[in-house]
């Protein structure tokens, strides 16, 4: 009896002792797991803190909480508004994202962490009032585990964890980690959005060094545009860059540069301000932006252009004198949408753009104020010095004829004053053209007339066309083919502004033996078959009706060639000295 009992005694301590050691050792390993995941807890703290571009870090966010919570599928989701701006995706390869389609918008379940910022989690979130299914060809998700992302007091976004390995569901520590690495990236997002802001200070004040350098150097007006929208588009990570000015008569914008993705499909275009999403943005008056351009109303006239694109931004470029055009950029599908802090400098460059143009004009109009005065001093020497001494010549040789008996000397004598009198008018004709001034266009001489639609289509080719003519423009060509040769000047010129793509054009306008020529060649992408042919029809229509004729071919070295003749109606005006 007693050595049993003392069997037994000895036995149980032994067994409360095995006990104790188990639940021992299962602290040990709880205590361990804890360690371990805190250790890996302040590793993912401290790989995201080391990234300074916000990009990497959204990345490494996004990467870091899928591994601490032991999740299959993982998403960071920026908030704008009530949307989504951006959306990365841990677990979800690039071929099953696009077989999925289009980002969330912040609907359903996504969207209840967007109406209530604090911490979600659901062993099955089909269960969940708010979930709305997922959509074709997505992988299926049950458990789920969200937390906002907090920089300062504003709500950034938010992350999604789904599937937890093993089968299963996200607890009360996975919970308290993913919230830890929250308030972390928070942190890292802010410092990286500074660092950001800092950098693209520095990227514009720099670019704008570079403009003002160009304009004092006094390069081509449509050379500095095209600097202004590469810059704007590099700084703000833009696919695509597009730059519009006004079109004569003010109802429509065409577009002057397009740089990047698909920017054949837009260079070229003339817009209406309504139905366009440029348009927009001038009418407005301040920056417009779109998450999903393709979807946008803003952006339904003209032709389908947009595929492959997502968010779009639209400045206007303004002065004290009012809007002279309209800056776009443009990110792919699937980009971050464009932000305040982006469009608000972009704003002020564009401003820059604006001001770029008003130099540029009035540098050309101060060359020109130039020009008009050294016309105006050399038709004064040649009317007062020249003109009198060809006069006075001629006047001394006709005198000199009845000195004269040969027959053939008298015939060229008579001949050279012939050839002086012409050379009169000749210089005469040249005076009336040196004095022509920029004042009503239907009052001034074909001669003025010309110039200045040569110098107005400037503004839409983007250079200025070289100009030739010669013979007695003014003298003898009637008032009704002057003003049929003045608008078939205007439409030659526009269609190579509009379809040509041409960066020269050469006018060349001749009086000679009682006909007018008009020619406008440049060195465009010349005239496909598919071309509209109704300008072209209009300017055949308009030199047959004066007994003329018009064609329309291939320029020598390539290019496009116009060439309109018709009789000049010669008047007979006798001019006196």
């Amino acid at each position: 009896m007693g050595d049993g009992s003392e069997r037994r005694e000895s036995h149980l301590p032994r067994l409360r002792l095995d006990e104790l050691l188990d639940e021992l050792q299962n602290r040990v390993d709880a205590v361990r797991a804890t360690q371990d995941r805190v250790h890996s807890l302040l590793e993912a703290v401290l790989s995201v803190g080391r990234e300074l571009d916000l990009e990497q870090v959204l990345r490494r966010i996004v990467e870091a909480a899928v591994a601490l919570v032991d999740a299959e599928y993982g998403a960071l989701a920026v908030v704008d508004g009530d949307s989504l701006s951006q959306f990365l995706t841990v677990g979800v390869d690039e071929e099953q994202a696009k077989a999925i389609g289009p980002l969330p918008t912040g609907h359903g379940l996504l969207g209840e962490l967007i109406r209530h910022p604090r911490a979600l989690r659901l062993p099955e979130l089909a269960d969940h009032p708010s979930s709305c299914g997922f959509p074709p060809h997505h992988p299926p998700m049950h458990t789920f585990l969200g937390v906002p992302i907090r920089v300062r007091d504003e709500v950034f976004g938010n992350l999604y964890l789904t599937e937890k390995h093993g089968g299963g569901t996200f607890d009360g520590e996975d919970e308290t980690v993913l919230q830890t690495l929250a308030v972390a990236a928070g942190v890292a997002i802010e410092n990286a959005r500074l660092y950001e802001a800092s950098r693209r200070r520095q990227d514009w004040l720099e670019a704008n060094s570079d403009i003002v350098a160009r304009l004092l150097s006094g390069e081509n007006e449509m050379d500095v545009l095209q600097a202004i929208v590469e810059h704007a588009r590099r700084i703000l990570g833009a696919d695509l860059g597009v730059l519009a000015l006004p079109a004569p008569g003010g109802k429509e914008l065409q577009v002057m540069i397009a740089v990047g993705m698909d920017a054949d499909a837009h260079r070229g275009l003339v817009l209406p301000y309504e139905g366009s999403f440029m348009g927009a943005a001038l009418t407005a008056g301040r920056p417009i932006t779109t998450s999903q351009i393709q979807k946008d109303e803003r952006a339904s006239a003209g032709p389908p252009r947009w595929s492959g694109l997502g968010p779009v931004a639209a400045v206007p470029m303004i002065t004290d004198a009012g809007p002279r055009g309209v800056l776009l950029l443009g990110r792919p599908e699937r980009a971050a949408s464009f932000g305040e802090d982006e469009t608000a400098p972009l704003l002020a460059f564009a401003g820059q753009a604006a001001l770029a143009m008003a130099l540029a004009e009035q540098r050309r109009t101060t060359e020109q104020l130039a020009v008009l005065e050294d016309r105006d001093r050399i038709a004064r020497d040649l009317h007062d010095l020249a003109i009198q001494r060809l006069f006075a010549t001629g006047m001394t040789l006709q005198s000199a004829l009845r000195f004269v008996e040969h027959p053939q000397a008298t015939e060229r004598l008579m001949r050279a004053v012939d050839d002086l009198d012409e050379t009169i008018k000749i210089i005469r004709s040249t005076i009336f053209g040196l004095r022509a001034r920029e004042a009503e266009r239907g009052h001034a001489g074909l001669r003025a007339r010309i110039a200045a639609s040569v110098e107005q289509a400037a503004r839409t080719l983007g250079f200025t066309p070289a100009l030739r003519m010669q013979g007695l423009i003014d003298n003898e060509v009637a008032p009704a083919v002057a003003q049929e040769a003045a608008a078939v000047l205007e439409e030659a010129l526009s269609n190579a502004a509009r379809h040509a793509q041409a960066s020269a054009v050469e006018v060349s306008v001749t009086v000679e033996s009682g006909a007018l020529t008009l020619a406008v060649t440049d060195n465009g992408r010349g005239l496909p078959a598919e071309t509209p042919r109704s300008g072209l029809r209009n300017l055949a229509e308009r030199a047959e009706r004066l007994g003329g004729t018009f064609t329309a071919g291939p320029a020598p070295k390539g290019g496009t060639r116009l060439v309109w003749e018709v009789p000049s109606g010669i008047r007979d005006s006798a001019r006196t000295t």
